[in-house]
């Protein structure tokens, strides 16, 4: 399970969010941030405590700020005590507002960080909610090739040895780029888009058998390689069967499902002499042929169906013709 501390969210977008400590309470810091969702607690404040979502992180803007001034002492306090009493990990007060004194003394009692942004509420609650989204996005890893085809993120799948990374050292030598080898890590950016980045430890070093471990930026330059891609097509490469039926027409799209999203999977048969790399342009761009509307597999079908009725007709007509 992916989890932050808040100390970990100040060092890292302090000057992001423009963010300022307002209490020093160490044991505030090393709280834990469980999820990306936030909350503000506008009937909290009032003290309307039932299904109070107190595991996101609280944000006060300038309307629950104005709420609270208009409190007496004893209110004020009697709020804050309950609020900080249910364990939330993180209050961010936006538009650079300092908190009544009643407020932090509260937080520091229940060991809560208090932070202020100088952002406006909704600025504050955009850039702090894409962070979260990347922190706690769903992820795996997969043994795998990412190369950028074309514009279109192609995931090469198969087992060990097949030539997934000699088809992408190909690819790149033709002007394409390499995102990750070996290691994918695969995110759940959208519910239906998923981003493949490499290892950090791996970068962008290739290991092709007889030659050893290769540096594909150092090689090819920047411009041979990426952070990160959509991937949009799995090729999966599979040594040539006699037995196995393989795909010819392509009317019925494979798909498979990697983190809940759906995309198109391409099985192709290795063989010696067969162009791999030609034949992953050709995924590409018949990828975004099928992205622009056109289907060739289904449009070939119509024509025929059509040039099988119309020969069909002639020759009933001809048949019928005595003149």
């Amino acid at each position: 399970m992916t989890t932050i501390t808040v100390e970990k969210l100040f060092n890292s977008r302090a000057q992001e969010l423009e963010l300022t400590l307002l209490n020093g309470n160490e044991k505030g810091l090393q709280k834990t941030i469980y999820n990306a969702e936030l909350n503000r607690p506008g009937l909290a404040l009032t003290g309307f405590f039932e299904r109070f979502a107190n595991k996101r992180i609280q944000i006060l803007g300038e309307t629950e700020m104005a709420y609270i001034s208009r409190l007496d002492t004893q209110r004020l306090m009697e709020i804050a005590h309950k609020m900080f009493d249910f364990d939330i990990p993180l209050l961010i007060i936006s538009k650079g507002i300092t908190p009544p004194f009643e407020v932090i003394e509260a937080a520091d009692k229940f060991d809560t960080g208090v932070l202020s942004s100088r952002l406006s509420t909704a600025e504050l609650t955009n850039r702090l909610a894409a962070y979260l989204e990347h922190i706690f996005a769903p992820s795996i890893n997969v043994h795998g090739t990412l190369v950028d085809v074309y514009g279109v993120g192609l995931l090469y799948t198969g087992k060990s040895g097949i030539g997934k990374s000699e088809v992408a050292l190909d690819l790149v030598e033709r002007g394409h780029r390499l995102v990750a080898d070996d290691v994918v890590k695969i995110t759940r950016s959208r519910p239906d888009v998923i981003i493949g980045t490499g290892s950090e430890l791996l970068g962008h070093h290739m290991e092709i058998r007889g030659v050893g471990i290769i540096d594909i930026e150092e090689l090819f330059g920047i411009r041979a390689i990426r952070m990160q891609k959509r991937i949009e097509v799995e090729v999966n490469l599979a040594l040539w069967s006699e037995t196995e039926d393989y795909e010819r027409l392509g009317i019925e799209e494979k798909r498979t499902t990697m983190l809940g999203v759906s995309i198109p999977v391409v099985r192709v048969p290795i063989s010696p002499g067969k162009n791999i790399t030609v034949i992953s342009e050709v995924i590409a761009m018949n990828h975004m042929l099928k992205v622009y509307g056109e289907n060739s597999a289904l449009e070939f079908t119509k024509k025929l169906s059509q040039t099988l009725a119309r020969q069909s007709m002639t020759k009933e007509y001809l048949e019928s013709d005595y003149e």
